[in-house]
């Protein structure tokens, strides 16, 4: 299958923070705001999951959101998330079927924190495998539930002046 395939069938739609997505599940019950910690602008589903892909020369931008959020690995290649606390503490997760390279299929980003993510390229010859499907198609699950009042994509000058040791994940990751 290819990345075009699945954007078909799925009836994916351009990301704001680079790549694909459908959403699959919006949960009909709703958190009040009132019983919401303060970062949130208003009531939330309990829940919501999307599709989410990214082809090899897709990268997402460094964003973040006001909840946790639950990467799950479906098929292609391997993807590198990488995640930056608000103490500025940097962590990279490699989200893949491989756990004797790394990989996992499930990782959690925590509410609060800097994260983009990338398709691994790799180039070597001995793991031609990881760079073959030219896409990574994962999922996401947040809750309380996404919803784009709670999404900030990052500023490259203002991460850069915060969090200088990481000039190369931001310059990666950010336009």
């Amino acid at each position: 299958m290819t990345a075009a395939y699945y954007v078909q069938a799925f009836n994916m739609l351009p990301h704001p923070e680079g790549g694909y997505f459908a959403e699959t599940y919006r949960s009909a019950d709703v958190i009040p705001h009132t019983a919401l910690p303060g970062r949130f602008g208003g009531d939330r589903s309990y829940s919501t999951a999307i599709y989410f892909l990214l082809e090899s020369h897709h990268m997402s931008t460094l964003h973040r959101i006001q909840a946790d959020e639950v990467w799950h690995f479906y098929t292609g290649g391997p993807l590198e998330i990488f995640v930056i606390s608000p103490t500025g503490s940097l962590s990279v997760i490699r989200l893949g079927n491989r756990p004797d390279q790394g990989e996992v299929f499930q990782a959690v980003v925590p509410a609060g924190h800097w994260f983009g993510s990338k398709p691994i390229v790799d180039t070597t010859v001995t793991n031609m495998a990881v760079n073959a499907a030219g896409f990574s198609l994962v999922g996401c699950t947040v809750a309380p539930g996404f919803d784009f009042n709670d999404f900030e994509i990052a500023n490259r000058a203002t991460l850069l002046e915060e969090f200088p040791q990481h000039r190369a994940v931001i310059e990666l990751l950010t336009t």
